[in-house]
């Protein structure tokens, strides 16, 4: 099938090279004229694991192909994406402008019917303003096209997305009639053979399927970060009880670790949107304002434990940061816990030696070039004469460290983890002073 996807960002560019890779001919469209140039070089904006050499391949074979021009990429396709940003807007709601911006590009353009594909997360309604804007856009050049719009939200996790893109739990599809379902089917047959994973439903119950997905997800989290709290109050280990509960298969283990808070393009962003959107319907939802509020909390847990070990004057000294991304495998820093904890302690008067694998380009980007920030080529020497260590991230290289030598290195032997990847006792009898989320008597000074 030939298919155009506008927006080349994190879901655009994943959804077109998978599309390539299982035969569909993709032009990808955006309006970032160094992005497009730098694609064709084989520059990709993002790191996600496996995506370079797919968008290489298909770039190479011809299936893939990017372009500032709007008007070749309408007249490509049958199939039209919209994949550009959501971002939040000033009181957190989801800023729609680029996505009816398309929407009204694709209907200045069409000269033959569209199936117009909604894969932006948008809040509950969208579909029908991107029909008005189409269908008016249409009414102007006094055409009478026939076209469909689609609510298709993806499910990608950042550092999987490639995968899960290929081998989807689930496909929503919500539309209007069931006219554009054959063609559906068509484009998704490819990662439909197993087993039927094509739920169709109406436009409205699948834009808020994606936003109850993520919150859900995101309430999760916050449970298990509020849990890890009171198991702290209690002398409890929240890592006990996290292995308890989850062996309870109505429960289960995913997505109940407890943290110093998560980040990201989507919980923080769609948490907040589905709050703004139950408000403008005049209802307050409880448990997501709880689930915010929880998040933001924990964020402030390192900051708070650096704190109670060294006082609230941080001059004079250093600490070694491990990971400044969000979560591992990706490069994304979109309201990151480092940052936090990266702001507070520069605020307090201390220097940060901070490495991570994927993400230094980023906090360049962010911070730029500050004599408190020092960017390490590796782990080890990010600990080099500093007074602790603290972790961000759950990298996988920072789950089986030489504990020896981080004693060495540090002035003194203390780690902060945000993570808790290791074994309190363990580290004990090593002589660290090891401060974790919720373990207990690890967090007692």
């Amino acid at each position: 099938m030939k298919v155009t996807v506008f927006g080349i960002g994190y879901v655009g560019l994943v959804q077109a090279a998978v599309l390539a890779e299982v035969g569909h001919h993709v032009v990808c469209v955006d309006i970032d004229h160094d992005r497009v140039e730098n694609l064709k070089k084989g520059i990709i904006p993002i790191y996600e694991p496996g995506l370079t050499p797919l968008v290489e391949r298909h770039y190479q074979a011809g299936r893939l192909r990017f372009t500032t021009d709007a008007q070749s990429g309408v007249e490509h396709g049958e199939v039209q994406f919209i994949a550009v940003g959501t971002p939040p807007d000033e009181d957190g709601s989801a800023d729609l402008k680029y996505v009816l911006a398309v929407a009204s590009t694709i209907a200045q353009y069409m000269q033959e019917p569209k199936v117009i594909i909604d894969k932006s997360t948008v809040p509950v309604g969208t579909a029908d303003r991107v029909k008005a804007v189409v269908a008016q856009k249409l009414q102007e050049r006094g055409l009478a096209i026939g076209f469909d719009i689609v609510s298709n939200p993806e499910f990608l996790k950042e550092g999987a997305a490639v995968n899960d893109c290929m081998r989807p739990d689930r496909i929503i599809i919500g539309c209007y009639d069931d006219h554009p379902k054959e063609l559906m089917r068509e484009l998704y047959a490819p990662f439909n053979r197993n087993h039927d994973k094509m739920i169709f439903m109406d436009v409205r119950s699948a834009e808020l399927t994606k936003y109850a997905a993520n919150c859900m997800l995101a309430t999760k989290i916050s449970f298990m970060n509020e849990m890890a709290t009171l198991a702290e109050l209690l002398g409890a280990d929240i890592e006990a009880v996290r292995k308890g509960i989850g062996s309870d298969p109505r429960i289960g283990y995913h997505f109940i670790y407890p943290g110093c808070g998560y980040g990201g393009s989507c919980f923080p962003k769609d948490v907040q949107a589905l709050i703004r959107s139950s408000e403008q319907h005049h209802y307050s939802p409880a448990i997501l304002h709880a689930v915010e509020q929880v998040n933001t909390a924990q964020k402030l847990k390192l900051p708070a434990l650096v704190r109670g070990c060294f006082g609230a004057d941080l001059t004079g000294k250093r600490f070694a940061v491990w990971g400044l991304s969000f979560k591992p495998n990706t490069d994304d820093m979109r309201e990151a816990p480092s940052r936090v904890l990266l702001e507070a302690l520069w605020q307090a008067g201390a220097v940060v030696q901070a490495y991570d694998p994927e993400a230094m380009h980023e906090t360049r980007r962010i911070y730029g070039s500050r004599a408190d920030l020092l960017l390490t080529e590796n782990k080890e020497q990010a600990l080099d004469n500093a007074d602790a260590l603290i972790i961000c991230t759950e990298w996988q290289q920072f789950k089986a460290p030489d504990f020896d030598q981080i004693k060495a290195k540090l002035k003194q032997a203390i780690i902060f983890d945000g993570r808790n990847l290791f074994e309190p006792e363990r580290l004990k009898q090593k002589g660290f002073r090891y401060f974790a989320i919720g373990r207990g008597d690890s967090v007692k000074f």
